[in-house]
């Protein structure tokens, strides 16, 4: 239907029409600090507002035996977000259309110094045509964007005519398990739509993350006692030196692996904390770092993080200090694979849509980042569409997400419900 001019550029009109009230709620959940474990009161907000918009709702909690049991689950700690999932639900009238998965995370990641700050990471602040604030490219933004491409069509009296599922998910950045519960919890359809700042393009494949933690210990001594690599802040150094070689030999199997093509680097390993000793002037017996890596899409993780354990192992056979101290590599996030698209009506019905929207073709990349869209590839095994708008920032200071690409995309994703579901008077 979305293909009938009038129809579409009635569709075109309407989220032009609700954009500023659009924008606003895009800066109320900007306003949330939805940290982790603190996205109680973001998801308490979907969750009424879906709910005054007409959709039944459903609101659960993550089951932890059963995201660990499962093979895309990632481990639980004392700091994974015990916030529930939350899931909109649109049944039509009459099932003539075709079912839809819209998915979103509301989780973001902290904000670190303030002072580093030009503007109020929770302050939604507009200057030009971006907004800035932690969360609003990642993923705020296309969080807005699910809920109005859906009311730009009610705005004209339509509503689609196949079952729509608005999934709102946490622990997207560090576990991916919201997005699996929804699965596990019996959520799929026969597509996703996931509005990730993807720049305006389609992902064509997406890389798998592991996440893991590095603990080295010894015996702590006086700095006068201190023998030759007797130091486990130098050892750990010096493991992470040797965690870089499988770094470089995967990077090194990039022409295997043809759907990352045009990525200069697809494996990025990232230390991203470090801690350990007690005392300037003591020799630290402990030292423990945060390791985040990616594999390619088809490779199994738990294989790759053995393969990771072996050359750690093996490399501390070699060395003074850690041979008498070996280190303890253990899983701590996630335990993701990735995933390459295969063509599919649905994306097809998607650069159509993208094309009325944007007047330019649908471009597509691989990317080197972790995505939700990960569970509905693999386990759902339905055509899954991560597309979203232009942002700068993210994840870094002054994060941002551009306006006019929001509202574009907001125009493509709805001319993309109204062709995919189909529509039906309200």
């Amino acid at each position: 239907m979305a293909r009938d001019a009038a129809l579409r550029a009635a569709i075109l009109q309407s989220v032009e029409d609700g954009f500023a009230e659009q924008v606003a709620y895009t800066q109320k959940l900007v306003s949330f600090a939805s940290q982790r474990g603190e996205e109680f009161a973001v998801q308490d907000f979907i969750f009424n507002d879906l709910k005054a918009r007409g959709m039944a709702m459903d609101r659960f909690a993550m089951d932890e035996a059963a995201l660990t049991a499962h093979e895309g689950g990632a481990p639980f700690s004392a700091t994974h977000s015990r916030a529930p999932i939350v899931v909109g639900i649109h049944h039509p009238r009459q099932e003539t259309g075709r079912s839809l998965i819209l998915q979103h995370h509301l989780d973001v990641v902290p904000v670190g110094p303030r002072d580093m700050w030009e503007h109020d990471p929770y302050g939604g602040e507009i200057v030009g045509d971006w907004m800035y604030g932690r969360g609003a490219g990642d993923m705020k933004a296309g969080a807005a964007a699910n809920v109005y491409a859906l009311a730009a069509l009610k705005r004209i009296g339509l509503q689609p005519a196949g079952t729509v599922y608005l999934q709102s998910v946490v622990e997207e950045e560090l576990t991916g398990n919201g997005a699996l519960q929804t699965f596990l919890r019996g959520y799929t359809a026969q597509a996703a739509l996931i509005p990730e700042p993807e720049d305006e393009k389609l992902v064509r494949s997406c890389v798998g993350v592991l996440w893991f933690s590095v603990e080295v210990r010894g015996i702590p001594v006086h700095v006068r006692e201190m023998g030759a690599g007797a130091n486990a802040i130098d050892a750990a150094w010096r493991l992470i030196g040797a965690l870089r070689e499988v770094e470089a030999r995967w990077n090194a199997e990039a022409p295997q692996h043809p759907e990352c093509a045009g990525v200069e680097k697809p494996i990025n390993m990232n230390i991203g904390l470090i801690e350990g000793g007690d005392w300037g002037s003591s020799v630290p017996a402990w030292c423990r770092f945060q390791v985040r890596v990616s594999i390619y899409p088809g490779q199994k993780a738990k294989e790759k993080f053995q393969e990771l354990v072996d050359h750690a192992m093996a490399f501390a056979r070699t060395d003074g200090f850690l041979a008498q101290n070996p280190p303890v590599l253990m899983q701590n996030g996630f335990n993701a694979e990735g995933y390459i698209l295969a063509p599919s009506e649905a994306e097809d019905v998607l650069a159509g849509a993208h094309e009325a929207a944007f007047a330019a073709p649908l471009e597509s990349f691989c990317t080197a980042a972790y995505l939700d869209a990960r569970v509905y590839a693999l386990y759902n095994r339905i055509p899954t569409l991560c597309y979203g708008p232009k942002s700068k920032g993210i994840h870094g200071f002054d994060e941002a997400v551009s306006l006019s690409s929001v509202k574009r995309v907001t125009q493509t994703m709805a001319l993309f419900i109204a062709e995919w579901c189909g529509t039906e008077p309200i």
